[in-house]
């Protein structure tokens, strides 16, 4: 039996050989002209051919069970969906997501625009069958859209206008893997150091919140790029890169700061001890400390922690409010009672400077909150994002009313693919799309004696983790605390740049020109569309 029957509509119709797989071809095109997949020419133009060859009626009652399987297949390679190999390493973290949230995943694949753009197609193919060969007609039709619409498998690269003429154009002729190679061998020699400040500077400690799920373009969709929050640092990076797009990786290439970006496989190899930021700063001076509002088991995120050199005792949650619930059923804790009850560890601490680096997962998709486990995470989004900086907010206030003084770092580790785009869906965050990557960075300082003389600064130059560094480093050496106050732009000055990588497992996206390039993880570099 053939995969579909074709409908006649009472009309005699030109005959041809790959009958109802016509429409299997159909609906990929249209898919394809919307942008939702990428089209294999040559892979689909061999897979029409041998549906061609087993026409004859010996082999054709086999074609549908020999080419479905190989259709769905097909179909898989020409999508944008992460490559099998990535799928079956991350099937033991997936088979922990509850049933409502692997629920909501798969609504976020159906959409009625879609659905009537392949309807259309298909009802059109078959009013076409009176008057073509539809076999014909659709090897010709896959033959001019990928010509039509593919990029070039080999793009030109286009170097920063800030780089030497000579040593751009030597790039620009190499393309963009002589590019990638330049730039991760300039980062493997760019580092930060952190000095002890002096024993008669003022005591403070440097608080990082390393927020899961926060970038600019999610701001933007929830309505809150406004936030008083923002409003309130003296230093914001408008351009920050955070190079990946999951929690784990996200956590080691904070961890490791101090030092020029890594490759991604590095990341999993030990470190440089001048590149780990806790011990730098312990070594500086500042007791190291630790606060999740999670308890740190999902993808041994507590791990990956602990091998960049975070050894303290997280701050203990027993008897905290829980108003979420994560996608695999864990607690996720009150930002505001899990940083108020380090705070209040804090004031009896005898170190006279510490170091904090807490995480958050307040964000994440797929949380539910407490009382209300059918309200998708996306729609309660907003809200949560809106507490969230609630709460820090209310905790950099409490700090300064404390009598403390704190130079406090707002970081996200990556965004949460609010919206999605043509690549993948929301939520989904294989490709490292500049939407989920560039993230607001915010830097204040607060206190009894912190006063900003002049207007805050904002760094719209790109910039990474290196550059957090170098600010907090300037910080140590130079106290912005004291009567004399201090300027924003004295700790920006020679801020390291960092033009735009972005990592995944599989996926490579490098700024080039005005846009973008990906390398995938064939190993071919396109355009970003």
């Amino acid at each position: 039996m053939e995969l579909m029957k074709a409908p006649a509509f009472g009309l005699q119709r030109v005959s041809d050989r790959l009958g109802a797989w016509n429409f299997y071809f159909a609906a990929k095109l249209a898919l394809y002209a919307l942008g939702l997949i990428d089209f294999h020419l040559w892979e689909n133009l061999a897979f029409a051919a041998a549906l061609f060859a087993m026409a004859v009626p010996r082999a054709r009652p086999l074609r549908p069970f020999l080419g479905v399987p190989v259709a769905i297949a097909l179909l898989y390679y020409d999508s944008r969906l992460p490559g099998v190999a990535r799928v079956l390493s991350q099937a033991s973290l997936v088979s922990t997501f509850s049933a409502s949230y692997l629920a909501e995943l798969a609504a976020r694949f159906f959409s009625w625009k879609v659905i009537a753009v392949i309807v259309l197609a298909v009802v059109a193919l078959a009013l076409a069958r009176r008057f073509v060969r539809l076999d014909v007609f659709v090897v010709a039709a896959m033959v001019a859209m990928a010509l039509w619409f593919s990029p070039p498998e080999a793009v030109p690269y286009e170097p920063a206008a800030k780089a030497g003429a000579a040593k751009a154009a030597s790039t620009a002729s190499q393309g963009p893997e002589a590019a990638l190679a330049e730039f991760f061998r300039t980062e493997a020699e760019r580092k930060v150091a952190f000095t002890r400040p002096a024993a008669a500077s003022a005591n403070f400690d440097v608080v990082f919140l390393h927020v899961c799920s926060l970038s600019w373009d999610d701001l933007e969709v929830a309505g809150l790029a406004k936030h008083p929050l923002f409003a309130s640092f003296d230093i914001v990076l408008t351009r920050f890169n955070s190079v990946s797009t999951y929690s784990g990786p996200a956590a080691i290439r904070f961890l490791r700061a101090p030092c020029g970006q890594p490759r991604h496989p590095a990341l999993y190899t030990p470190a440089k001890a001048q590149c780990l930021l806790m011990p730098g700063l312990q070594e500086a001076g500042l007791e190291s400390q630790l606060a999740l509002n999670h308890d740190g088991h999902f993808d041994d995120f507590l791990t990956h922690v602990r091998a960049q050199g975070v050894q303290a005792a997280p701050v203990p949650l027993k008897g905290l409010a829980a108003p979420q619930h994560a996608f695999d059923g864990s607690r996720i804790y009150d930002d505001g009672a899990v940083l108020g009850r380090w705070l209040e560890a804090r004031a009896s601490s005898p170190a006279p400077r510490a170091a904090l680096y807490y995480n958050t997962l307040s964000l994440h998709d797929g949380n539910r909150l407490e009382g209300k486990p059918d309200v998708k995470s996306s729609d309660t989004y907003k809200a949560r994002l809106a507490k969230l900086l609630d709460d820090i907010q209310k905790f950099v206030d409490e700090i300064g009313a404390s009598g403390r003084r704190a130079v406090v770092v707002l970081i996200p580790e990556h965004g949460a693919a609010l919206r999605g785009d043509s690549a993948q869906i929301a939520g989904l965050r294989e490709i490292p799309t500049p939407a989920i990557t560039l993230v607001p960075v915010g830097i204040r300082v607060v206190g009894p004696d912190a006063q900003r003389n002049g207007d805050p600064v904002r760094i719209d130059e790109p910039t990474s983790f290196l550059a957090v560094s170098q600010i907090v480093a300037a910080m140590l050496a130079k106290s912005p605390f004291g009567a004399d106050g201090f300027r924003a732009a004295d700790f920006t000055a020679g801020l390291p740049t960092t033009p735009f990588v972005a990592e995944g497992e599989n996926m490579t996206v490098m700024r080039s020109g005005n846009g973008y390039v990906i390398r995938d993880e064939r190993g071919a570099w396109k355009e970003l569309r």
